[in-house]
């Protein structure tokens, strides 16, 4: 715990660390069935078109339970819902390990809590955000949640590595490592100091009764971002890079593994460029080269050229996301900030259900990485809207300007 707090903001609280903790948990189990879940429903005998609309029903349902659970969290206790989560974790598990059928997958894809992308897409998601902003000081938010971010995707990157394990990767035994992973977090959430109430003042306010604006808008935009992420979700990707190069699925978690070694450390020079110049251009201005660059791995002639284009991708593209996460938070008041995660996050799952089964029809027709053309040029669209429009509005709390 001493070592914990010296690598932390000084003011992060107990509670801070439990729930860095449980996002590290979850980032690993997160990594190991993004790359997992495309070669267990192929060998089960599933088209790459059928891989797609299983893809797409994990993406809907978060979308749905994630909306729903934000609007009413101003009424619910933060910890009921993270060890609510954490039981509907560890039934999705077992479900994706038992279940051979396409229809009995589809509905645990639907009601379930599988993330196929790598980014994070959860219903846990409002009450860990809602609860670290109120556990740290204001000034030092978007350093907490860059660390936040770090602990999920570097344990992401052992995830997607543990794949090439035969003993993980054989006949589904990942979705138990999975399972096992929420019975843990459910063990180190149960230990939360904070959150077994509703707050006074959230319990009284309608959500984003005085958001409503700003939030709508940054949802239209981070809507169209994950519109374009749609078609290049990891599930996705490593069915292209086996479609494309004939890679085997340890050399595809190896990928993972370096590329998201590369995202989580970026997260720690997210925070002081922050600093630096700001949310909204420390957004901009890491994205839209990583998206040239996404666009220039469905050129690359070989693997090795492919996989570098892809590896500087990951090295800048979850840059933007401590920032977003604070900046959403900043503007937002203190008893509407799960709505608000709530509401702007739902659209990385909602809007990007929408274009998976449109990435698998591609893949099914040619290895050409169109997926990764169009995802490219729609994200790039909104690295340059979210500058036109918001560049000027800086935080109404917090250290930093945007």
């Amino acid at each position: 715990m001493t070592r914990a707090r010296r690598w932390l903001p000084a003011s992060a609280t107990r509670d801070a660390i439990c729930l860095l903790g449980g996002r590290a948990l979850r980032g690993f189990a997160d990594g190991l069935v993004s790359v997992l879940l495309a070669s267990h429903l192929t060998g089960l005998g599933f088209s790459p078109l059928e891989v797609s609309e299983i893809v797409t029903a994990t993406l809907l349902g978060s979308a749905a339970l994630t909306l729903a659970v934000g609007l009413a969290a101003h009424r619910l206790a933060p910890r009921r819902v993270l060890l609510s989560a954490c039981v509907l974790m560890l039934a999705t598990g077992i479900g994706f390990y038992a279940l051979t059928g396409f229809w009995p997958l589809l509905l645990v894809a639907v009601v379930g809590t599988l993330n196929p992308s790598g980014g994070d897409v959860s219903v846990f998601l409002p009450a860990e955000q809602s609860l670290l902003s109120a556990n740290v000081a204001d000034a030092e938010r978007t350093a907490l949640f860059a660390r936040f971010n770090l602990g999920g995707i570097l344990l992401g990157a052992l995830g997607a590595l543990a794949t090439g394990v035969p003993l993980v990767a054989q006949r589904g035994r990942g979705f138990l490592v999975y399972a096992a992973a929420a019975a843990a977090i459910g063990v180190l959430y149960l230990g939360l100091r904070s959150g077994g109430e509703p707050g006074a003042l959230e319990a009284r306010a309608a959500p984003l009764a005085r958001s409503r604006a700003i939030v709508l808008r940054l949802t239209a935009l981070f809507s169209l971002d994950s519109f374009g992420g749609g078609f290049v979700v990891d599930s996705l990707m490593a069915l292209w890079l086996a479609q494309r190069f004939g890679l085997s699925l340890a050399a595809i978690g190896a990928v993972f593994f370096a590329a998201r070694l590369l995202s989580a450390f970026s997260q720690l020079v997210s925070s002081r460029l922050a600093a630096r110049i700001g949310l909204i251009r420390t957004m901009v201005y890491t994205h839209l080269p990583a998206n040239v660059l996404l666009i220039a791995a469905a050129l690359m002639p070989t693997a090795a050229l492919a996989i570098a284009c892809l590896l500087g991708r990951m090295a800048l593209s979850q840059m933007d996301v401590p920032a977003r996460q604070s900046y959403v938070m900043a503007v937002v008041p203190v008893e509407e900030r799960a709505a608000a995660a709530s509401v702007t996050n739902v659209p990385r799952s909602l809007a990007a259900a929408l274009t998976p089964l449109a990435a698998g029809a591609l893949l099914a027709k040619t290895s050409f990485g169109w997926p990764l053309v169009i995802g490219g040029a729609i994200k790039i669209a909104y690295d340059l809207l979210l500058l036109a429009q918001f560049r000027s509005v800086p935080p109404t709390t917090g250290g930093t300007p945007a």
